[in-house]
């Protein structure tokens, strides 16, 4: 059975974090924890609030090193997606959802929007795909070992 097309359009992960998602969703919800795995902001959990991250700027992406985002959903332990734009072409959502799993939470993240046809937005998805894989989960899973 050939292996299913590679989705451009967005980027879809997992992972198991042996913690319950109580503890997960503070990493996911806390400003000052949410700083320590990914950007400073002005992060507040409720739905419509308007916020950004800030970060070091990628010139060679036509990244300002600002992302400007909205709180789209909010489920408490469950759900969070959330708007994600910069000042560029950006126009994408993130999505994470918890699922208890044994005494531990499954993390899934769906980072979509992407132009397939944008080879700018293509380079940024492959990017931050990686980074979400290697960097964020660990760091998120390092906090809430901390918790």
């Amino acid at each position: 059975m050939p292996a299913p097309a590679e989705d451009r359009t967005a980027i879809r992960l997992d992972q198991f974090i042996a913690h319950p998602p109580a503890k997960v969703w503070r990493a996911l919800t806390e400003p000052d924890l949410i700083a320590k795995w990914l950007m400073p902001g002005d992060f507040r959990p409720e739905v419509g609030h308007r916020f950004t991250f800030r970060t070091t700027p990628k010139k060679s992406v036509g990244f300002d090193g600002v992302v400007h985002c909205e709180v789209l959903e909010l489920e408490p332990e469950r759900l969070l997606k959330l708007s994600w734009r910069d000042g560029g072409s950006a126009d994408w959502t993130v999505t994470w959802r918890l699922e208890p799993e044994g005494r531990g939470t499954r993390l899934f993240l769906d980072h979509e929007g992407f132009d397939p046809e944008d080879e700018l937005q293509q380079m940024s998805r492959r990017i931050m795909g990686g980074g979400w894989r290697s960097a964020a989960y660990r760091r998120i899973a390092e906090i809430v070992d901390a918790l």
